[in-house]
């Protein structure tokens, strides 16, 4: 359980969560102004800044992993939930545990990967910026140890029964139509 501030009854990683989604904001605004800056240089003045252009690329594939992590805090990932919406709370929780539990494979595996790739990456530099290559792909060691954590935080919260109903289908077939669906009939 996270910890609480008494006086806000905040927890603290909600404010660590309104930082990174600060820090996304950051990353977003950016990749446009970059981006419609070097437009502008290009049409009007015939010139652009070369730098502008990798560093929005590393801005979007930074922006698209650590967006990956609060997208799984806040169960907005799609997926298909027509089959477990109809299971007893039992068969969701077996399904429930058994996508924690893959979702913890997958963190593994994205782990392992940056890490055999680590010394690749942190050898190869950008052409423009001269960053090294780690510093855009490096990226898979936070997505993978934050989105791992939170599985295991579900997983424990399941194995020790305090997981509510609502909280059994992570997902939502519809963009429109939120989480368990009750809300989103008329």
């Amino acid at each position: 359980m996270p910890h609480l501030d008494t006086r806000t009854g905040v927890g603290i990683t909600d404010w660590a969560f309104k930082a990174v989604e600060a820090v996304l904001a950051a990353l977003l605004l950016g990749m446009v102004v970059m981006v419609f800056g070097n437009v502008v240089l290009r049409y009007v003045f015939n010139s652009g800044i070369v730098v502008s252009e990798e560093l929005s690329r590393i801005f979007f594939v930074w922006l698209t992993f650590i967006g990956a992590i609060v997208a799984m805090r806040d169960g907005s990932h799609l997926g298909m939930d027509n089959f477990v919406s109809r299971l007893s709370r039992r068969g969701k929780l077996v399904c429930l545990t058994l996508c924690q539990v893959l979702i913890l494979v997958c963190c593994a595996m994205l782990f392992w990967g940056t890490w055999r790739q680590h010394e690749i990456n942190a050898t190869t530099m950008a052409p423009v910026t001269g960053l090294s290559m780690i510093w855009v792909f490096g990226v898979g060691y936070l997505t993978s140890l934050c989105i791992g954590v939170h599985a295991l935080h579900k997983l424990w919260r399941i194995a020790s029964g305090r997981i509510r109903d609502d909280e059994l289908i992570e997902i939502s077939e519809s963009e429109e139509m939120p989480h368990g669906g009750a809300e989103g009939k008329a």
